[in-house]
Parts: C-alpha cells; structure tokens; sequence
C-alpha cells in the first residue's frame, strides 16, 4: 500500500502519472475493499493477487511496454505504489512470472524446498500428478517460467 503523499515526503508526482493514476487508483481501491473483508485465507490470497496485479502493471508499464519514464518509475517504488524485491526477482531468469516472495522462501515450505507452485507442469505430470496444484501460501496454480 503506498504511503499517504506529503509534500516533505515524495513530492508532487512526476509527469505522465496521470496517464497511469486511473488504473493505480482502480487496483488500490480493490487492495483496500479486499483489506477490510473478514479475515480468511482467501481474502489473504486476494491481497497477494492484487499485490502482483499492481507490481506487474507497474512493471509492464515500465520495462515491457516502455510508456513511463524512470523518474516516474523509481517515483512510484520510493513511494510504494508496488513490491520492488518482486519486481526485482521478475527481471531475472526463471523468475518471470513468479506470484509472490513467498513462495521462493524454503524455509516456508515443506522439507525446505521449493514451492509447488514453482514446479513445471510437465515435472508433475511426468511424476503421473494429474491433479490440480494450488499453493498453500497464495493460491497461485502455478508460476513456473517452463509454463
């Protein structure tokens, strides 16, 4: 969730914020609804998805689709409008479509592995795992770069 802006703080916001504020304002408004539902887990993984789902745009917008500037890029991370340790891990190999820092943690998983969202689904299916995996942590069905 991004900080309440100030003017000590960040500032006025750089040019071509308001090209991007409408969706931003869209998906942190959902963040927040989400936030103030009962406590379960699947309102936790909903903060996860909408976590990623904000994190991505903002990362697509910058490194894919080249429509903000880096000012206004490392705006929005100084301002925590985004997760930049997963935005981070997207830009490096096997890591793309990771969906949350959770799951690369082994010490989170059982017996200090990877997460079984992060398997390939050729390697479950060549194991004869037909079923449907879902993660424990998120929800994700699978984030594997091999998918």
């Amino acid at each position: 969730m991004p900080k309440v802006k100030s003017s000590k703080r960040g500032g006025k916001a750089p040019e071509g914020y308001d090209k991007i504020e409408p969706t931003l304002t869209k998906l942190l408004t959902r963040l927040k609804d989400t936030q103030s539902l009962s406590d379960d887990k699947v309102q936790l993984w909903k903060i996860i998805q909408l976590n990623h789902q904000i994190s991505r745009y903002i990362y697509s917008m910058y490194y894919e689709r080249k429509l903000i500037t880096k000012e206004l890029y490392e705006w929005l991370l100084k301002q925590k409008y985004c997760n930049k340790e997963l935005i981070a891990k997207w830009k490096k190999q096997g890591y793309e479509k990771l969906c949350c820092l959770n799951c690369i943690v082994k010490q989170n998983n059982n017996f200090n592995t990877a997460c079984i969202c992060r398997v390939s689904k050729d390697v479950l299916e060549a194991k004869g795992d037909n079923k449907e995996v879902e993660c424990v942590t998120c929800g994700c069905k699978g984030c594997s770069s091999k998918d």
